[in-house]
């Protein structure tokens, strides 16, 4: 979205070609930037800050991400636009983006039912505000801030506790000052000109969420060892690796520098343990919550019983992720409790295969059972995983390359 912003071409290496990181491409083309690919490189030419009036309603498939975000660079442009997405999207909430916006100064009309998708959003002169938002969530303070760009003044974001900061690294390495200190992140807008971005090369880390599957396969059995490189090392998406090493795996990192990269990022190598179960809530709760299906699955497979708690969350994810994941779990012989907010696992469970789980949707949800379908007594069948390339194309590639199978 930056780099289809930004005057010039900008050169990515290293970018996902998933479901959702397409959909964003096409949605920022309509919007005037234009895209090719050169081997591994994603070229992106951009608008030098003049992005156009859609002329037709922007379609953000199943990315919540690709709309909350977007949300906040359609409010400071002068035109109005709408954003839809598949049936899945249309039913996550969307009026935790809207306030902000609203207060900002621009128009946002959730077309959905229960303040859901479609979004309709009418740019205007916006003001700089202090908002803390009531849920902790990166996305709805990426959207702030992306409209913040175009504000007047001064916008700060108070959160909850801490969350993923890679909008603000991203903003400060292309000359935006961002500045955060303790739970407060603060930028000064540019006005309705927006600010003056260039493009620049970028080598993109390996994605720690999509490696975390691999993580916590090799974690869990005792033995077992996997190396992994190029992979991101943010601390704010390192909480699995936190409660993997609490539960007793062996983890650790080698860095390797990297000028392109904006993030961190190095070799992740695992050597498996015998794991006990632990306790998961508070404020580790926001940099986990697309692990967490993974540390319900090493829950499965630990000694003792694991607790997921201050998840509620995790229901207004692709799926309702606490019932599907406590569904998929029951259905293979884990003994496990479903609570308001979470759940709790009791282990090690003889994990039982000839069995068929439901992805319900979502990607997070076959990947995951996949690392547990590992360690059963028998083939599991999976239904519906189309979805897994939402985020990950590769997955049942890479799975066979760590000693699994997909048929």
């Amino acid at each position: 979205m930056l780099a289809s912003y930004a005057s010039g071409t900008t050169n990515v290496r290293g970018f996902l070609r998933s479901e959702d990181c397409v959909t964003i491409l096409k949605a920022m083309s309509q919007l005037g930037a234009r895209f090719e690919f050169q081997d591994d490189v994603l070229r992106v030419i951009g608008v030098g800050g003049a992005l156009k009036r859609p002329d037709t309603v922007l379609d953000m498939g199943n990315s919540g991400t690709g709309m909350r975000l977007l949300a906040g660079l359609l409010a400071g442009q002068a035109f109005t636009s709408e954003m839809t997405g598949d049936a899945s999207l249309r039913s996550r909430p969307m009026r935790r983006i809207a306030e902000p916006l609203m207060r900002m100064g621009a128009t946002v009309d959730l077309l959905g039912d229960k303040g859901c998708a479609p979004v309709r959003i009418t740019g205007g002169k916006l003001a700089g505000i202090e908002y803390a938002p009531p849920v902790a969530s990166a996305q709805v303070k990426s959207c702030v801030l992306f409209a913040a760009l175009f504000a007047e003044g001064i916008t700060t974001v108070t959160e909850v506790s801490p969350t993923r900061d890679h909008t603000e690294r991203l903003l400060n390495a292309m000359g935006v000052p961002v500045t955060t200190i303790g739970s407060r992140v603060s930028l000064k807008g540019y006005g309705a000109g927006g600010p003056k971005l260039e493009a620049r090369s970028w080598n993109v880390p390996g994605d720690i969420s999509s490696a975390a599957f691999w993580i916590t396969a090799a974690a869990c059995g005792e033995g077992h060892m996997i190396e992994l490189p190029n992979v991101g090392w943010n601390p704010r998406r390192n909480a699995l690796i936190s409660v993997l090493k609490r539960m007793g795996a062996s983890i650790t990192f080698t860095e390797i520098f990297d000028t392109t990269a904006c993030e961190c990022m190095g070799v992740i190598r695992v050597e498996g343990r015998s794991l006990h179960g632990t306790e998961v809530g508070g404020s580790e709760i926001p940099d986990l919550i697309d692990e967490l299906p993974l540390v319900a699955v090493a829950g499965a497979l630990a000694r003792g019983r694991t607790v997921i708690r201050d998840a509620a969350e995790l229901r207004v994810k692709e799926s309702d992720r606490i019932r599907s994941v406590v569904d998929n779990l029951t259905r293979m012989g884990v003994k496990v409790e479903e609570t308001p907010d979470g759940m709790i696992i009791e282990g090690p469970a003889r994990v039982k295969g000839g069995v068929t789980v439901d992805s319900y949707g979502d990607h997070r949800l076959p990947m995951a059972m996949s690392v547990l379908a590992m360690y059963a007594d028998a083939p599991v069948r999976m239904d519906d995983i189309a979805c897994v390339n939402k985020s990950y194309p590769a997955f049942w590639d890479d799975l066979g390359k760590v000693g699994g199978h997909a048929e």
